[in-house]
């Protein structure tokens, strides 16, 4: 029962370091440009910070097009001004009616640089594993010491939890592995 714990413990938290690093590969370019670019960017929509996608729509309108409709047009030049602030690499152009953002399609060396920030996204999250690995030992190991599990099933525990740590650290190879190929491919 307790060493369950344990284990749900550690699933629990190497979850959420593979959503964290879903979500930073998110942020990432491939070949085709995605609504994630600009999730981040916030405008001051009545004194509060607010999402784009929460102003208006926010599509990929093609590969490398994402169109911003804002529901209130008076938001229009706010919007232009936050996305140009934050730097995306591109410029909004502003129809009066929606923003549009025309991503240049990627070289080939903007192609390596975003994968080897997929790569860093990856070692962020094995170390976050590897983090959860050590808490449920260091659990297992006092749950030892405290005389409440035996010598025999602390060693098939730290061995249960190591089996864990390496089908996630599978995980995260896996997920990059494919982010990579989506941004390499031309």
């Amino acid at each position: 029962m307790l060493l369950n714990e344990v284990y749900d413990y550690a699933k629990e938290h190497m979850d959420k370091s593979i959503e964290a690093l879903k979500h930073d590969l998110n942020t990432l370019r491939t070949g085709k440009v995605s609504t994630a670019v600009v999730e981040n960017i916030k405008v001051d929509y009545y004194g509060t910070p607010t999402p784009l996608n929460q102003v208006g729509s926010v599509l990929a309108t093609d590969a490398t097009t994402i169109t911003i409709n804002p529901w209130e047009k008076n938001l229009l030049k706010d919007i232009e001004h936050v996305i140009q602030v934050a730097n995306i690499g591109v410029n909004p152009n502003n129809d009066g009616e929606v923003i549009k953002l025309f991503f240049p399609p990627m070289t080939e060396e903007e192609r390596k640089k975003q994968a080897k920030k997929a790569k860093e996204f990856a070692e962020k999250a094995k170390i976050a594993v590897r983090n959860v690995r050590r808490d449920a030992n260091d659990k297992v190991k006092k749950l030892h010491k405290d005389k409440e599990i035996t010598e025999d099933e602390e060693k098939r525990a730290l061995d249960e939890i190591q089996k864990i740590t390496d089908s996630y650290v599978a995980k995260i190879d896996e997920i990059v592995s494919k982010k990579t190929d989506e941004i390499m491919k031309v």
